[in-house]
C-alpha cells in the first residue's frame, strides 16, 4: 500500500478553486467542490497542458488549452479533445495537512463488453468522429460489432498535427495515431481501410463499397469528413502542386521538401497560414497567395486576421493579397505561380489551402443531401431511422432553427460521442439533443488563438485588451449578445466564456463594452447556484 504525501497545509484550497502540487514528483491538482476536497492528475492527458491554469465550474475543470472538460471529483472525461479520464487518487485532510496517496496504474479504459449481440454498428470514416464514436459505444455498454471503414491505408490519427507539428518536423508517423493497435483489439474496434462507400440505401441498411461488395447495417454513422479542393487552372494537378488533408497528404509533402527553399502557399485559411508557419519553421521562403485583403479575415475579422499576418511578416512570410491566380508553370528552375497581374512567384513546392468539400459523394440523389455536400440531421444528429451523421459534413439545426455545419476537429468527436448514444436508444425514444459549444484551436507563428461558439456573420466584434500586445479577447455580436470569442494570450479568458455559453449566460454587447470580465462571470454564477 501506498503511503499518504503531505502536500499542502490544510485549508489551502478554498471552496471552488483549485491548485497544482507535488506528491513525491507526480503532479497533482487539488479542487475543492462544495466544500470537499478532490484530487486528480494534474496534467491534461491530450497535449499535458496543467489544468490548474484552466477554470473550474462546479465539478467541472477545463483545459485551458483545447477546453477538454473533466469531472474532477471522479476524473471522468466529459468533453474532448481529450481521449482519456484523469487519474483519481485518495485525498484527506488531518493534523493540518492535505495528504495524497498515489496508487495504482494510470487510468485505462476498460475492455470491450462481450456478449450475444450480433449486431454490427457501421462507421463510414475513421477520424474524429468515428473514433469517438466507437469508444464511446464501448463506454456505454455496446457489445456487438463496431466498424470503421475509411479509404484511407491507416486507421484514426490525429490530423491537427498535420499541417502543424508534422510539416514543422516536430511529430512524425508514430505521433499521429489517436490509440494503438492493443487499444483497438482490446475494444473490439475493427478498421477496414481502403474501404470506399460508393452507395447507401437507408431503408434496406445496405451500404454499397468500391470494390462492390455490399454491408447490411444495424446501425450507421456517416462521418466522412472533407475531400480537399483543388483549383481549376492550368498547372494545379503537376508535381510538386500539395493538398493536405490526410496523413498521406502530408507525408508527401514533407518528403517533396527535401532541398527546397521557396514555397508558395494559395489561400490564407487556417490550413493555409498553419501549412506556411510550419514551413518557415523549416526555414524555407513562404509567400502566401489570397483573394482577400486580410488572411482569416473571413473567420477572425480583419483586425485579428492583421495581427495574424503581423506575426507571419515578422517571420519572414510575404503576403500577395486580392490576387487571381493565373496558371502553374513548371520549369527547369521547378515552379512558378503565375497571378493574374502577369507576376511569377517562383517555387519549389506549391501548397493549395483553398479549403474542403464534404465526402458525400456516394449518396447524391438522397433528399437529406445538400447542395454545398452537407447532410441534414435533427437536433440528435440523426438523419433516419438507424442513420446518424457527426462531423464536417453534418448540418445539424442551430439555435435559431437554421442549419448549421462547422468544420471543427473538437465539434466532430462531440458529435461522435453523441451520436453514439442515438445509435444505442430504441427506435420509438426521444433523441437526446446535441447542445455543445462549437471550440477550435490554431497555432501559427508563435500565435495560439482559442476559438469559442459560432459567429458566421457577426453585427460587430468588440475587442476587450490589446492587438498590439496579442493578448485579447475579440467578441462577436449578433442582434446584441456576444455568441463567440476569439482569444490570444487569454486563455483563462476563452475557458470561462466557453462555459457562461454553456450556462447560457453570455454577456450582451452594452457589458463587453462596459468592462465585461468573463472570470468574474463564471465566479459569480457559480456562487449564485451553490
Amino acid at each position: 500500500m501506498s503511503t499518504p504525501i503531505r502536500v499542502a497545509d490544510a485549508g489551502t484550497v478554498l471552496d471552488g478553486h483549485m491548485a497544482e502540487v507535488d506528491a513525491g514528483g507526480t503532479p497533482v491538482l487539488l479542487a475543492r467542490v462544495g466544500g470537499r476536497l478532490h484530487a486528480c492528475a494534474a496534467k491534461c492527458p491530450h497535449y499535458g497542458a496543467p489544468l490548474a491554469t484552466g477554470v473550474l465550474d462546479g465539478p467541472h475543470v477545463v483545459c485551458p488549452w483545447h477546453h477538454a472538460r473533466f469531472d474532477v471529483t471522479t476524473g471522468a472525461l466529459c468533453d474532448p479533445p481529450a481521449l482519456d479520464s484523469l487519474q483519481a487518487y485518495a485525498v484527506e485532510e488531518r493534523d493540518g495537512g492535505v495528504f495524497v496517496t498515489i496508487a495504482g496504474p494510470a487510468h485505462v479504459p476498460p475492455p470491450a463488453p462481450r456478449g450475444e449481440d450480433g449486431r454490427l454498428f457501421l462507421i463510414l470514416g475513421a477520424g474524429a468522429s468515428a473514433q469517438a464514436c466507437a469508444e464511446a459505444l464501448r463506454s456505454e455498454g455496446y457489445a456487438g460489432r463496431i466498424a470503421l471503414a475509411t479509404p484511407e491505408a491507416e486507421g484514426p490519427y490525429d490530423r491537427t498535427k498535420l499541417s502543424k507539428a508534422y510539416v514543422a518536423g516536430t511529430a512524425d508517423d508514430a505521433g499521429l495515431p489517436l490509440r494503438d493497435a492493443d487499444f483497438q483489439d482490446r475494444h473490439r474496434i475493427e478498421t477496414w481501410t481502403g474501404r470506399t462507400a460508393t452507395a447507401l440505401d437507408p431503408d434496406a441498411r445496405i451500404v454499397t463499397f468500391g470494390d462492390g461488395e455490399t454491408v447490411s447495417y444495424d446501425a450507421c454513422l456517416i462521418a466522412t469528413g472533407g475531400t480537399p479542393r483543388r483549383l481549376d487552372i492550368p498547372g494545379a494537378d503537376l508535381p510538386g502542386v500539395h493538398v493536405l488533408r490526410s496523413h498521406a497528404d502530408a507525408r508527401a509533402l514533407v518528403d517533396a521538401l527535401g532541398e527546397a527553399r521557396r514555397a508558395v502557399v494559395i489561400g490564407g485559411s487556417f490550413i493555409g497560414m498553419e501549412t506556411a508557419s510550419s514551413l518557415t519553421e523549416r526555414g524555407i521562403e513562404v509567400t502566401v497567395v489570397d483573394r482577400g485583403a486580410v488572411p482569416l479575415a473571413a473567420a477572425l475579422g480583419a483586425d485579428v486576421g492583421g495581427v495574424f499576418r503581423d506575426a507571419a511578416e515578422a517571420k519572414g512570410v510575404t503576403f500577395q493579397m486580392e490576387a487571381g491566380i493565373e496558371r502553374i508553370d513548371a520549369d527547369g528552375d521547378g515552379l512558378a505561380v503565375v497571378l493574374a497581374s502577369g507576376d511569377r512567384l517562383p517555387a519549389d513546392v506549391v501548397v493549395l489551402g483553398v479549403g474542403v468539400t464534404p465526402s458525400t459523394g456516394f449518396l447524391d440523389g438522397h433528399a437529406f443531401r445538400r447542395d454545398d455536400g452537407g447532410i441534414e440531421t435533427d437536433a440528435a444528429l440523426r438523419v433516419s431511422d438507424a442513420l446518424f451523421a457527426a462531423g464536417d459534413i453534418a448540418a445539424v439545426p442551430g439555435p435559431a432553427g437554421e442549419r448549421v455545419r462547422i468544420e471543427h476537429w473538437r465539434l466532430a468527436q462531440q458529435h461522435g460521442r453523441a451520436a453514439a448514444l442515438g445509435m444505442l436508444g430504441q427506435p420509438d425514444s426521444d433523441p437526446v439533443p446535441f447542445d455543445g459549444v462549437p471550440f477550435f484551436w490554431s497555432g501559427q507563428f508563435g500565435l495560439a488563438l482559442r476559438a469559442v461558439g459560432h459567429a458566421d456573420r457577426p453585427d460587430e466584434r468588440i475587442v476587450v485588451g490589446s492587438l498590439a500586445d496579442r493578448a485579447f479577447v475579440s467578441y462577436a455580436i449578433e442582434d446584441g449578445q456576444a455568441v463567440a470569442a476569439l482569444a490570444v494570450g487569454r486563455d483563462k479568458d476563452a475557458a470561462a466564456f466557453h462555459h457562461l455559453l454553456r450556462r447560457g449566460i453570455a454577456p450582451t454587447a452594452e457589458e463587453v463594452r462596459d468592462g465585461f470580465d468573463p472570470q468574474a462571470r463564471l465566479a459569480d454564477a457559480q456562487r449564485a447556484s451553490a
